[in-house]
């Protein structure tokens, strides 16, 4: 079990929000924490403590007046820490060789593959042809509905039709390096991780279905240390864990040193 860090960026600044309040209109966000610091000195401090695989991601869409401050930061800290960090937000074929250029080990993508509420293999499949497999982070962030989790997109404001489960997980496995998963009902909350979600994702990646043996990142909720200790327990030791708002860095509680302490037991 590893901690990855996060930079958030929003209307250009390091942010961490309320990810169900997020909105295209007029760029709107609950705000839980805004830094005076930008995005390079996050990826200085995370490259120090010798942290990988922590991501960044784009609020903002590429439509949105602020896009280009919010892409700024981010190949700033690209820049500050190349090939430490991974870059989601927006990324589709046409632009992830930028962000690869600009020093990210991976590209996060989410609504340029699941287009219109589906699964859109030809994108996939594109997407993999211009990147390479190994530099793919397929980001599954989820909103329960009913009894499932059902992955969504836009910055996490629309439900698409596919379900987090076996067959999804084992047939997107086979296109990229990992997953990143974010509880958005929870995320930045503060108050709890999506158990039934994480637990979810703990006997997928014990079964050997597949490539279940990918990574699998999770974030959301995590407020606590016991929230840490709960993870692994339910995720078997297998899932990788992200803290925004609760780490003191971000305005919380949690110190960076202990978190990684807890994550590497």
């Amino acid at each position: 079990m590893e901690f990855r860090p996060c930079i958030d960026l929003h209307n250009g600044q390091v942010k961490q929000i309320v990810g169900s309040s997020l909105a295209d209109q007029n760029d709107e966000a609950v705000e839980n924490f805004v830094a005076a610091a930008d995005a390079a000195h996050y990826a200085k401090l995370y490259q120090e403590k010798g942290l990988k695989g922590g991501h960044i991601i784009l609020l903002n869409p590429e439509s949105s007046p602020y896009y280009e401050q919010t892409k700024a930061q981010a190949v700033s800290a690209l820049g500050a820490y190349r090939g430490g960090l991974q870059v989601g937000g927006g990324i589709h074929a046409e632009n992830a060789a930028f962000f690869l250029e600009a020093g990210a080990s991976h590209v996060i993508v989410t609504s340029y593959v699941f287009y219109g509420g589906h699964i859109h293999m030809e994108r996939l499949e594109k997407l993999c042809r211009t990147v390479g497999r190994e530099h793919l982070v397929l980001d599954l962030s989820c909103r329960k509905r009913g009894d499932a989790y059902y992955i969504v997109t836009d910055r996490w404001q629309n439900f698409t039709e596919e379900k987090i489960d076996s067959h999804t997980l084992n047939l997107l496995a086979g296109f990229c390096d990992e997953f990143l998963i974010h509880a958005v009902d929870v995320e930045g909350k503060n108050q709890g991780i999506e158990e039934a979600l994480v637990r979810q994702l703990g006997a997928w990646s014990q079964s050997g279905e597949g490539l279940s043996k990918i990574p699998i990142t999770y974030a959301g909720g995590v407020h606590s240390y016991e929230d840490i200790g709960l993870l692994r327990t339910l995720g078997g030791g297998r899932i990788h864990v992200t803290v925004g708002s609760a780490l003191e860095i971000f305005g919380g509680s949690l110190l960076l040193e202990e978190v990684i302490r807890r994550c590497a037991e």
